[in-house]
């Protein structure tokens, strides 16, 4: 019957289910396990004690099974939330089909340890890019709504939306509790970063947790939380402890706080500091614009007192007098340019006159012209030929003209 498979027709009793479950997790060996004890259950006169150990960054636990002389011969009592490494057997019972570790080596985990494991941390998410000051986001300048999370009626909760209000009364807030230390709060810290995150509304994230030991600070440096604000699209504001804390969430959050009191500062705007800021500027402006306005009635008053604006029509007037005298000037010169002229003409208008054929014909001389017989206009005779014996003259003298007949003709010697 073992190792023969199981099927419908041969299935396997739940005895041998638990026997085959045994076998492998017995073939595991002895183990080293790291994680946070969350209940100690042990008593002087029970001979095994029962403890839980949670992981760190998830909701995961295993049982552990150890000796009480085991826990007795501790140099401190073991208590919940402790740090610890473990050394165990896996081991299944298969009369109630249970599992724990057998424990038979349980070492503390010291703060030297722990305070190292942070350190290297921090080094290797600083190589990664995750503190990068160019990626950090910009908080809103008065966001719609602040996302918290916190321990539930914690100091700091109280201190960050007492703060808040004072400064400004309308804001609002989504307080989500969750642990703030022991092995569930990174978990609880993951499920309402992951709601917040998601909110639309929520502008700007605040993680706030009061003062304690390096152990209770231990869950902001877990590696889970470092990883889950670096990829949150909300920026994330962290307020853990006080300014000498500084766990590694503080180097990959987007802005860090000294405290819980100074995160709310830090968000949320005074509106007393921005409605001063408001006053002065408003001041400054009417201050600003009084002095434009005056600046400009003087400059105006200025150019009103140049003569060109006290009497506009000056330059009018003294154009108007350039143009009239220049009109004088050219009338003057156009009425001397046609006395020459005219005396000119009249000169010439003598000459041609004493020249022309009327004072010819007044000193005693004559014109002679041939009438043609076809009837065209008279011709003045030049020559002889032109006037044959027979020829009808023309004579024109200085008071009219002669009519006669051409006689004989003599050519001149």
């Amino acid at each position: 019957m073992a190792g023969s498979p199981s099927s419908p027709e041969a299935p396997w009793p739940v005895r041998k289910v638990n026997a085959e479950v045994k076998g492998w997790i017995q073939r595991l060996g002895s183990l080293w396990v790291e994680g946070q004890l969350t209940q100690v259950n042990m008593k002087p006169t029970w001979k095994l004690s029962y403890l839980t150990l949670r992981d760190t960054e998830s909701e995961t636990s295993v049982q552990l099974t150890a000796s009480t002389s085991l826990l007795k011969g501790m140099v401190s009592p073991l208590k919940d939330g402790d740090r610890v490494i473990v050394h165990g057997r896996p081991a299944f019972y298969e009369g109630r089909g249970s599992f724990s570790l057998w424990v038979t080596e349980i070492r503390p985990v010291g703060i030297g340890e722990l305070l190292a494991r942070i350190e290297a941390l921090r080094s290797q998410l600083a190589r990664e890019g995750l503190f990068d000051p160019a990626r950090k986001r910009r908080l809103p300048y008065l966001p719609q709504r602040v996302g918290l999370i916190t321990g539930r009626g914690s100091a700091a909760e109280r201190d960050v939306l007492s703060v808040a209000k004072d400064r400004w009364p309308a804001v609002d807030f989504r307080v989500i509790n969750t642990a703030v230390q022991g092995a569930t709060a990174v978990p609880q810290i993951l499920e309402a970063l992951s709601l917040l995150d998601a909110d639309p509304t929520v502008d700007v994230i605040i993680i706030a947790r009061g003062g304690g030991s390096v152990e209770d600070l231990l869950p902001f440096s877990e590696e889970a939380l470092q990883r889950a604000v670096a990829a949150a699209g909300t920026p994330v504001v962290s307020a853990i402890g006080h300014e000498p804390d500084n766990p590694v969430l503080d180097n990959v959050a987007d802005l860090r706080a000294a405290t819980p009191t100074d995160a709310a500062k830090r968000v949320v705007p005074d509106v007393a500091e921005e409605r001063a800021l408001v006053a002065e500027a408003r001041t400054r402006m009417a201050a600003a614009l009084r002095g434009w306005v005056q600046r400009e009635r003087q400059g105006l008053a200025a150019m009103r007192s140049r003569p060109v604006l006290a009497d506009p029509l000056t330059p009018i007037t003294r154009r108007r007098e350039e143009v009239q005298r220049a009109r004088a000037m050219m009338r003057r010169d156009v009425r001397v340019l046609l006395d020459r002229e005219t005396a000119r003409v009249a000169a010439l208008r003598s000459q041609v006159s004493a020249l022309g054929p009327a004072n010819t014909l007044a000193r005693g001389y004559s014109v002679v012209q041939v009438v043609p017989r076809d009837g065209s206009d008279p011709e003045v005779v030049m020559s002889i030929d032109q006037a044959p014996p027979g020829s009808q003259l023309r004579i024109r003298v200085a008071d009219g003209s002669i009519t006669a007949a051409g006689m004989s003709t003599t050519p001149a010697d």
